[in-house]
């Protein structure tokens, strides 16, 4: 039986963590936007270093600031992917009180960051908008294009195992 971890999506209104999830789980995407109501949970089984590992990713509804998730949807988590849309500053402008949140509530759980919809702006505008520290080691993805998906999922992977 395979062990499992249990992942849990986290950032503001529609920057695409449902689309990531569903780009992930289903290799699949639509352009209809369902807003998240509570939580949606999927699986999915991996292969990593010969082991069978079933993730356990939970989609929760987008809040403005993390404080506001309801804690029940964040208990028993062991990996956090913090997604924002580089194309809107307010998912990202207060992106260091959100990790100084994740920092003092679950320091012993590890996250990735994730800058979503990179298919609507260009590289140039990536490396100059996401060049402050902050954003040293975030995976910019497009769930439209499947583009690093699976990556910032083996990234979060590598920290749990």
């Amino acid at each position: 039986m395979p062990s499992s971890k249990k992942i849990v999506m986290l950032g503001h209104f529609g920057v695409g963590k449902t689309s990531l999830v569903r780009r992930y789980v289903d290799s699949a995407f639509s352009e209809d936007y369902l807003v998240t109501l509570g939580v949606q949970v999927k699986s999915k089984e991996v292969n990593y270093k010969g082991e069978t590992i079933k993730l356990i990713i939970w989609d929760i509804e987008g809040n403005t600031s993390l404080d506001l998730a309801r804690k029940s949807y964040l208990m028993g988590s062991q990996g956090f992917v913090y997604v924002f849309d580089v194309t809107r500053p307010e998912t990202f402008n207060h992106l260091q009180s959100e990790l100084d949140f994740l920092g003092t509530n679950y320091s012993k759980v590890p996250y990735v960051l994730v800058g979503n919809k990179k298919d609507l702006i260009s590289s140039d505008q990536i490396q100059q908008q996401f060049s402050d520290n902050i954003f040293q080691n975030t995976t910019f993805t497009s769930a439209k294009e499947g583009e690093n998906v699976e990556s910032f999922f083996l990234d979060l992977l590598t920290q749990l195992i």
